[in-house]
């Protein structure tokens, strides 16, 4: 008792201070403290400690390159298994107690190089990200560029190879596009005749063994552009010095320049090899690609020209905008879809100096001159190539490049594809697939007022990557109103979209 006196502080006459609220003050600091530790630490901080974004991209597109091919080889190819192993390079590749093993019915694409194709793709890329979680370095930049050249190699190039050794096996009007490959073939054949291939019908070639008999309108139609086969027939003649050609070679050329040029286009690391992915392992091109449709054709030929814009931009070396010019001509030359990038190539190419593009409409009318100042070589490079099928025959020039994809004539092209054309047929309001419906009214309501307010945008904010933004929502939304928006047009469109976005972000 007397003890616990002692220590009392009121016995001892002691004032006693309550320590209570101070610690409770104190608590409260050490809260906040925890939450703000807490609050700076979120999710996108601490996936710093996990892959880049660039190795989830990666995972993302392999993945969804690997199983529409799977699904569209065994949906179309229904003898694929037996022609790759009767194949004398193809089905050589195995033992024959490793084709044995896998047995006659297994996992789709269902024949056994391409499973193996799609397995070293699977495994690349998990082993692209497992060299992500390394610490940045030399070695790791070049891992994993190694690894991206290698998903490339077994899910773009190495099956679009197959398909051509299939083809040179099976007959020309197999395992391969109508038009970007079996027509073309047969339209530089024409070239080196001397005849016009947007006069002579397509009915004594391979391609008359092509596709349904009621939607073979194409027999009698060349749409593309003449820089198509004109750049495409010395190949063309040196394959046939060797007894060996296929279309999809060219295509493939090109396309491996253009992903060799296509880093040039931004300046991070993880954006470079996104650009890469982007256009190389886009799920809906990388199919065309492998069987053959063009697409990729011209957008080898835009990106060749926006690559050489950005260097003009770096370098500040004119000869560059010249070279970029002379590269959209081409462009312009290849495909009428190259045509709706004109209107924002031309401010591009204006933008060393903003001042001349001024402010509104009459600043943009202004600029026209010196706009035609700087685009007349791609003006003419593109009258040079085009301008000789004009005088030669320009109706049959136009009947074939326009008239046919407008639905016109007793061979128009029918409605089809996933565009806003579907509703027409559902509604009824054509008798059948080649009825007429005023689509060209639909696109010029839609598209007409989107051209003005993206070139304004353009204007006030000229930027490659909002250029390449500009064009692909435009060009988007004509396809989706006009009388067809095939498959192919969207993979053409995604890679656009996709490195406008990279450009603007590593510019930001």
């Amino acid at each position: 008792m007397v003890a616990q006196q002692a220590d009392d502080p009121a016995a001892r006459g002691e004032q006693r201070i309550d320590l209570s609220p101070l610690r409770s003050r104190c608590l409260s600091c050490e809260d906040k403290q925890l939450m703000s530790q807490r609050a700076s630490s979120s999710p996108i901080k601490r996936a710093s400690l996990l892959p880049g974004w660039d190795a989830l991209l990666l995972l993302l597109l392999t993945l969804a390159l690997v199983r529409i091919d799977s699904l569209a080889e065994s949906a179309v190819l229904p003898t694929l298994r037996q022609d790759v192993l009767r194949h004398p390079l193809l089905g050589g590749l195995l033992p024959d107690a490793g084709i044995a093993a896998m047995g006659e019915r297994s996992p789709w694409p269902g024949e056994p190089v391409g499973l193996l194709l799609i397995a070293l793709a699977i495994g690349l890329a998990f082993a692209y990200l497992l060299v992500d979680l390394a610490q940045p370095g030399v070695w790791r930049s070049r891992a994993k560029w190694i690894l991206l050249t290698g998903v490339l190699a077994t899910v773009l190039f190495l099956p679009t190879l197959k398909l051509v050794l299939l083809r040179q096996q099976s007959g020309p009007a197999s395992y391969t596009h109508d038009g970007g490959v079996i027509q073309t073939e047969a339209t530089i054949a024409f070239l080196w005749e001397g005849r016009n291939p947007y006069i002579d019908d397509y009915t004594q070639t391979p391609m008359a063994e092509w596709g349904f008999d009621e939607y073979r309108t194409a027999l009698y139609h060349y749409p593309y552009l003449p820089w198509t086969f004109i750049f495409s027939a010395p190949f063309y003649l040196l394959g046939q010095a060797v007894g060996f050609y296929d279309q999809r070679l060219v295509y493939l050329l090109l396309l491996a320049i253009a992903l060799a040029l296509a880093p040039r286009l931004v300046q991070n690391e993880r954006a470079k090899l996104a650009a890469v992915m982007l256009i190389g392992l886009n799920p809906l091109m990388g199919l065309d690609v492998i069987f053959g449709q063009n697409d990729s054709f011209v957008l080898a030929w835009m990106i060749f020209s926006l690559v050489a814009w950005t260097e003009w931009r770096r370098r500040d070396e004119s000869r560059w905008r010249l070279i970029s010019v002379l590269l959209f001509g081409l462009a312009c030359a290849s495909k009428p879809t190259a045509w709706f990038f004109a209107p924002f190539y031309s401010l591009l190419i204006l933008a060393d100096r903003p001042e001349l593009l001024g402010k509104g409409w009459s600043g943009i009318l202004r600029a026209v001159p010196s706009i035609l100042g700087r685009v007349w070589p791609a003006l003419l490079v593109f009258g040079l190539l085009v301008g000789p099928y004009l005088v030669w025959d320009a109706g049959a020039f136009y009947d074939d490049v326009w008239r046919w994809s407008s639905g016109q004539g007793e061979t128009g092209y029918q409605i089809w594809g996933w565009g806003a054309s579907n509703f027409v047929l559902a509604l009824g309001l054509v008798a059948d697939r080649f009825g007429q419906w005023p689509f060209w009214l639909l696109e010029m309501l839609v598209a007409l007022p989107l051209l003005l307010w993206f070139v304004r945008r353009q204007q006030q904010h000229n930027r490659p990557g909002l250029a390449l933004w500009h064009y692909a929502l435009l060009l988007a939304f004509f396809f989706y109103t006009s009388r067809f928006l095939n498959e192919n047009y969207l993979g053409y469109l995604l890679a656009f979209f996709g490195l406008g976005y990279l450009i603007e972000e590593d510019q930001g």
